[in-house]
């Protein structure tokens, strides 16, 4: 074939393209697309490497295989990420959820003692009635309902909790029958890993280097395998901080569709809706600040402030849910790191469907995924927990004479309405190891308070409801009515 058949084959293809995306419309062009399609997925790829490690860390006879869990995460995040793209031309990616993964590990299989199929069913659960509200159009009504800071406090709990895994799986914290929590014990290799990975996430996070906290894992992961071959440590699980001896091997898809409702049974009706009402909420709400804030980079908002056409995000969104629960992926959802491709010129859905098809290429390397020791993700999660926490404050730039100041978002925590609420909420999670525990005394708090002083007309009925729904469900743990 001659070069000029080859660069008019090339430009017809750059022209449809353009014609199917729009791309001229909104500023950008192929080679732009495609290279924030690579800079999202860089900076996402963490994912690939964090969520087999948290979804395989509970101690239980159903544990799910790193092999299964990795195929998984990249076929979710791949296939819903295409999806966000074609449907909403917009350089959204999602991904299985951090936080969400968390609670179906520690909460779900370890606290509550569901199997991997009931945990992720629960799941499917919630994202079957996110998906619901969105066809409904009442995600409005929803929103309204809860107070901002609760909606605030549960991001944060979340991000919480996300830390404190992040310490005890590096060993930085340990159990302690005396005082709960201790100081790990700096002198092992382990700890001496997790140390050195934080502080090379910190200087990449600090230089501004595109996709720090994958390149974090995968120089920590590195830094194990020599720290093992040199001292002999058997403190590393066989075949973890080693060289594999594939690296690259057929997916294993083996928990595709293995969920199961059997959690309301074995939870009880209550129970079983507490736990779904209380993800959905984490869930929804974060989809939400990820679209609006996105978006308010990207330029997709309106004079008003608002997301056109967020029914049709929202919607593939809801169905991320659904889908990372039925593949044993945890629920997906649209991430916060799509801006990155979005700081260097992507604006259109062929930014996604560059990610989305990279996410797919990488589901063979899941033998690569294997050898990465607990410590080497273990910075990662604390840094995420640390950015989830940023819903508390907001920068605000005054006038172009003044330097800028950080100022509380909204949060007045000298206020018992408010401040009390919050704390309770953002604390019983890690404590408990229970995001429905924490948006349930938090919710009870809030509306005590409120009828406290009089001020019932300020509480939502819904809150009324739910907050009547959590006191029966604490009740009959009071009473050991429930696992």
């Amino acid at each position: 074939m001659s070069e000029r058949a080859v660069s008019a084959g090339t430009q017809a293809g750059e022209s449809w393209l353009e014609r199917f995306f729009h791309l001229r419309e909104l500023g950008t062009n192929v080679r732009t697309e495609i290279l924030a399609g690579f800079t999202t997925f860089i900076v996402m790829a963490y994912i690939i490497f964090v969520n087999p490690q948290i979804l395989s860390t509970p101690d239980v006879p159903d544990k799910l295989p790193i092999s299964a869990v990795t195929t998984a995460t990249a076929l979710v995040a791949g296939i819903m990420t295409i999806a966000m793209g074609l449907a909403t031309n917009r350089a959204y990616a999602m991904a299985p959820g951090m936080g969400l993964n968390a609670v179906v590990a520690f909460q779900l299989m370890g606290a509550l003692g569901l199997t991997a199929a009931e945990a992720m069913g629960v799941i499917v659960a919630e994202g079957l009635v996110i998906t619901i509200l969105v066809l409904l159009g009442i995600r409005r009504y929803v929103m309204e309902a809860i107070p901002l800071e609760l909606k605030q406090a549960i991001s944060v709990g979340i991000g919480l909790f996300i830390l404190f895994i992040g310490l005890v799986n590096g060993g930085i914290v340990v159990a302690d029958p005396a005082t709960l929590v201790r100081l790990g014990d700096l002198r092992g290799v382990p700890v001496f890993v997790t140390g050195v990975g934080l502080l090379i996430t910190l200087f990449l996070l600090a230089r501004g280097v595109r996709g720090a906290l994958l390149w974090g894992i995968l120089l920590t992961t590195v830094v194990a395998i020599i720290a093992r071959a040199v001292t002999g440590t058997e403190a590393f699980p066989p075949g973890v901080a080693q060289l594999p001896t594939q690296w690259i091997a057929v997916p294993d898809f083996s928990r595709i569709g293995d969920f199961s409702f059997g959690f309301i049974a074995k939870l009880g009706v209550l129970t079983a809706i507490l736990v779904v009402f209380s993800i959905m909420l984490a869930d929804f709400f974060d989809t939400m600040g990820t679209l609006i804030g996105v978006g308010r980079q990207a330029g997709y908002l309106d004079e008003r402030g608002e997301f056109p056409q967020a029914q049709r995000a929202l919607l593939v969104d809801s169905l991320g849910a659904v889908m990372g629960g039925a593949c044993s992926a945890s629920s997906a959802t649209t991430y916060i790191e799509s801006a990155a491709g979005i700081s260097v010129g992507g604006r259109s859905g062929l930014v996604s469907v560059v990610t989305g098809i990279l996410f797919l290429l990488a589901m063979p390397f899941w033998p690569v995924v294997g050898i990465v020791p607990a410590q080497a993700t273990a910075p990662a999660l604390i840094i995420v927990g640390w950015m989830m926490m940023g819903v508390l404050s907001e920068a605000e730039a005054e006038a172009e004479a003044k330097p800028s100041r950080i100022r509380v978002g909204g949060i007045d925590f000298a206020n018992i309405e408010v401040g009390l609420p919050v704390t309770m909420t953002m604390l019983m999670m890690p404590f408990t190891y229970s995001i429905t525990d924490g948006i349930g005394a938090g919710f009870i708090t809030y509306t005590l308070i409120k009828l406290f002083r009089g001020k019932f007309r300020e509480v939502h009925p819904v809150l009324y409801v739910v907050s009547a729904a959590f006191v029966i469900y604490f009740l009959r743990h009071a009473l050991g009515l429930v696992v």
